[in-house]
């Protein structure tokens, strides 16, 4: 038995020193310099300066004047997922089309100098539990009608064109 116990201890620790270790220090650098290059090539929709919640009220009168919904998409140019979601949805054909036709499509920023808290308070008081960046679906009388986290919709690097498809889909104006 000692033998058998020892046998195992000499091959889990050759194991430890054998495989290749994940997650160092130079692994993590590389990761973040990669992530921050990506960050800088992609377009930065967000306004960092803007009064959130005097814009969504002009938006929300185009919206009900057009038969749409607002579709806004919290988060910031700081954020990488929020802009590949916006870079997704830009380069999609299909989703774009779809987005022209029944949204009026919104960046709500969110900073350190620029909390738009009134906005988020009015739209969506619980959505900044969801992580970055999160969706919020406004009809044309300025209700909430939806606030939509967005891990779900991530594959790999990017996006589901299927889930973010149907994301839209579901949120099209009522007429």
């Amino acid at each position: 038995m000692k033998k058998l116990i020892l046998s195992a201890l000499l091959f889990t620790a050759t194991l430890t020193f054998a495989l290749p270790k994940t997650g160092n220090k130079v692994e993590k650098t590389a990761v973040k310099e990669a992530v921050q290059q990506e960050k800088e090539a992609l377009p930065k929709p967000y306004d960092e300066l803007e009064d959130a919640d005097a814009k969504l009220t002009k938006l929300i009168a185009q919206a009900k004047k057009e038969g749409k919904n607002v579709f806004v998409q919290a988060g910031g140019n700081w954020c990488i997922w929020c802009l590949r979601f916006n870079d997704f949805v830009q380069k999609d054909k299909d989703i774009k089309t779809i987005v022209d036709k029944n949204f009026v499509y919104y960046h709500l920023n969110y900073t350190a100098k620029n909390k738009n808290a009134k906005a988020f308070e009015k739209y969506a008081p619980e959505g900044q539990k969801l992580g970055y960046p999160f969706f919020i679906v406004i009809n044309g009388q300025g209700k909430t009608t939806n606030v939509i986290a967005s891990g779900d919709l991530e594959s790999g690097k990017s996006y589901d064109v299927a889930k973010v498809k149907k994301l839209f889909l579901d949120n099209v104006a009522k007429k």
